[in-house]
Order: structure tokens, then C-alpha cells, then sequence
């Protein structure tokens, strides 16, 4: 083959890759990177792989935090009471009704915040961490799945060659910064847009079966009979073909059929897609239609993240009453870097940063209609943060006054930009 062929054989295979979407090269500013030291002094500077599926400053932080008594004793002095509920069922063709518990304040609330607003994060005892904020804010976090030993390792990939692992228990400190500008080499991360048999389609970071979140990752399988590990580098889509098959299709053609392995079957643990203008959608394998991985955009910086800020906003009542003022949702959200919770069917769970979100409207007791900013509506249940499970949405006033508007009593929130 001549030299102009070699050529252009070369260019055909850049075109081939960058058109179908093959792993980027060269420096990602949208991944996780910081100085870890542990708890005998060592100090590493690097990339970070959070436990299985955190590396970007997109991925959330799971964990639980404390209920402040502030909001229990507003509860109280506003007059709050969970909404009665009661539960149908029917046996043999012969319907019963009954009370089911109603919901209480608790101690504490799973919670969530993306890794783009955390300066630093400190190890507490247990699963307990301080976490400071770029607002200024300090927090105090605990467990929930993303602290303590339930992470398995937290992974350093050491700027100046080789890479470090250690335990939650190992642990000192985090000081998070933007990253330098140079590729990792545990590859690029996944990217791509799942469509749901339903038709929804959802587009950001993905982590496969919850842990597969690089492109030098390995999708484990069989073919007909025959093991196969394929780098997800080497992928352009996955699809449900079967409860316990997938169809997979290579940049360089080729198509086959996978069984035999939770990565292409019904025992697969779900699939994450981290999307930066809504937060993260998780979908289960029956609901899965196909997923089509393609290049990472140009991501924001570490720097693009801002710690968040109180919700604002103006609360409309079912009678007409309009509330504008600083809002705590759910008597338990109050931040734009928090979370809503909700369901859009089986199968498809939606954690929505609240600063994603434009407005929120109750349909009925058990769904309510969130629009995000960037236009999207999903109509949302099976949380109490949006159907009768509800705690009230609290509007600090400008005159200092509180309200409570009750959920029954709830019609709509337009938050301010």
C-alpha cells in the first residue's frame, strides 16, 4: 500500500471514530480530580474514580443529612399534619380499605449534591463527613451510598505516573480543584444517550450495570457459547434485545448477540446516565430500548460550579394566594444543589438538581408535572417529594413572615432564575 493510501486510510479511520462517536482523546475538564491525603500523611494529587461509578464533576454524591430542628418546630408552630391515606386492595374479587402509617418528620433525609459544588470533604467517624462547599457552606453528611466502607475504593490516578487505592478507612481528606490539561489514562468517560422503550430519550455520562463508567472498561458477555470482553472504547450501541440477551454494535461494524453475563441480561444492577442539565436517571433493564454512545461535548470546569444558592421563588395555592420568597420544598430542600426524587414509571427513577428546574405543578395527590429549565416536562410520582407524601412547601417571605402552603393546599411554584 502506497504512502497516499496509508494516508488516507488513516483519515478515513480518524473520520470513522470521531463521526460514530468512538472514546475521546486528550484532556477532559468535566472529570473528578483533587488531592487526597490519608490518614498517615500521604499525600496524591490525580484523577479520581469515586467508588464504582463517580469520576465526573456531574456525578452526585449520595448520602443521607440531618433534618435541622429549626424545620420540625416550624412543622409544629404552622400547624403541619401528614395528609390522611388510606390503601385498596382487593382479594378474591372482594375490595378492602385500609389506613396506611402516615409520613412523619424524621431525623434525617437521603440527600444528594453533584461533586462540581464540593470544595473539600473531610472523614468523619463511620460514615460521617464534612463537606465544604464553594458557596462557604458547611455540611455535616452520613452514608446513604456514597460515604463510608460501602464504597468500596476510592482510586487516585497519580499525576506523576501509577495510580493509588485506598479504603473509606484510609481517608483523611479531599481538597477538590480543577484538573490539568492533560488525558487520564483510565480512559474517557462514557458518554452517550439511552432511549427508553417508552421513548424517552436522556443524554449525559453514562455508568453501565452501575460500575462500567470508562472507555477502557470491558462489557463481559457470551457468544454462543464463547466468552467475549470487548473495551467499551470499541463500542457505538448497546440494545435490550431479550430479558437476558443484549445486541451490540462496534465501531467497526461488526454486530453480535450477548448473553450469559448481569452486563447483557435482566440481572444487569441498571444503567446511570448523568445528565448535566437534569441531574441523574436511572433505568432498569426491562425498560432500557437502546443506548448510543458518541463524544462528550465540551464540559464546564470545576470552576463553572458555583455551591449553590437558597431557592427562591413564588408558590401559587389552589385558592388563588400567591407567596414569594425564599423556599423550602418539601420542608426538607432548600437549596439549588439538592435533590427531587421521582419516578416516571417502573423501572425509570429521576434525582433532579433542583436549580434544573423551572417549575413545579401537582396533578392530583399522587404526580406532579416538573418542567426543567432547558424545556423538558416529566410527569413525576412514587416520592414524597412529589405526591401526598409531601411535607408542605415553605415560603420565607420578604417581610420575614413564614408560610406553609400544605400539599393538598399546593398548586404550583415558579422558581426565580
Amino acid at each position: 500500500m502506497t504512502a497516499r493510501a496509508l494516508a488516507c486510510c488513516a483519515l478515513a479511520l480518524l473520520f470513522s471514530l470521531d463521526s460514530s462517536a468512538a472514546a475521546q482523546q486528550g484532556a477532559d475538564p468535566a472529570r473528578l480530580y483533587g488531592r487526597v491525603t490519608s490518614t498517615d500523611g500521604r499525600l496524591v494529587e490525580g484523577f479520581i474514580r469515586w467508588g464504582k461509578n463517580e469520576a465526573g464533576w456531574f456525578d452526585i454524591l449520595h448520602s443521607s443529612k440531618p433534618i435541622p430542628r429549626r424545620n420540625h418546630r416550624d412543622a409544629e408552630r404552622l400547624g403541619w399534619e401528614p395528609a390522611e391515606r388510606e390503601k385498596r386492595i382487593e382479594i378474591l374479587g372482594i375490595g378492602i380499605t385500609f389506613p396506611v402509617d402516615r409520613v412523619s418528620l424524621s431525623r434525617t433525609a437521603q440527600s444528594g449534591i453533584r461533586f462540581g459544588h464540593v470544595s473539600s470533604l473531610e472523614r468523619l467517624s463511620g460514615s460521617r463527613a464534612r463537606v465544604m462547599l464553594k458557596s462557604g457552606e458547611e455540611l455535616e453528611l452520613e452514608g446513604g451510598g456514597d460515604l463510608g466502607s460501602s464504597i468500596g475504593r476510592i482510586t487516585v490516578e497519580d499525576v506523576r505516573g501509577g495510580s493509588v487505592e485506598m479504603e473509606w478507612s484510609d481517608l483523611r481528606s479531599v481538597d477538590f480543584m480543577g484538573g490539568p490539561d492533560v488525558a487520564s489514562r483510565m480512559g474517557d468517560r462514557l458518554y452517550g444517550t439511552l432511549v427508553t422503550r417508552g421513548g424517552d430519550r436522556f443524554t449525559g455520562y453514562v455508568a453501565w450495570d452501575i460500575d462500567e463508567i470508562f472507555t477502557t472498561d470491558v462489557l463481559d458477555g457470551e457468544e454462543r457459547g464463547r466468552d467475549r470482553e470487548i473495551p467499551f472504547g470499541r463500542i457505538r450501541a448497546i440494545a435490550r434485545n431479550s430479558s437476558r440477551s443484549a445486541r451490540v454494535w462496534l465501531h467497526d461494524g461488526t454486530e453480535m448477540v450477548l448473553d450469559g453475563t448481569n452486563d447483557v441480561n435482566d440481572d444487569n444492577r441498571d444503567i446511570l446516565i448523568a445528565d448535566p442539565a437534569l441531574g441523574e436517571v436511572r433505568v432498569e433493564w426491562d425498560e432500557l430500548d437502546r443506548l448510543e454512545f458518541s463524544r462528550a461535548p465540551t464540559s464546564p470546569e470545576f470552576a463553572a460550579f458555583d455551591g449553590g444558592r437558597r431557592l427562591r421563588g413564588t408558590v401559587e395555592a389552589t385558592g388563588g394566594e400567591r407567596h414569594s420568597g425564599l423556599i423550602r420544598w418539601d420542608n426538607d430542600e432548600e437549596y439549588t444543589w439538592e435533590m427531587l426524587d421521582g419516578q416516571l414509571r417502573d423501572g425509570i427513577d429521576l434525582d433532579i438538581e433542583m436549580g434544573a428546574i423551572a417549575s413545579i405543578e401537582r396533578r392530583g395527590y399522587r404526580t406532579s408535572v416538573v418542567t426543567l429549565r432547558d424545556g423538558r416536562s416529566f410527569e413525576l410520582g412514587g416520592s414524597n417529594d412529589v405526591d401526598e407524601d409531601n411535607k408542605g412547601v415553605y415560603v420565607e417571605r420578604e417581610d420575614g413572615g413564614l408560610v406553609l402552603v400544605p400539599w393538598d393546599s399546593f398548586r404550583r411554584v415558579v422558581f426565580d432564575d
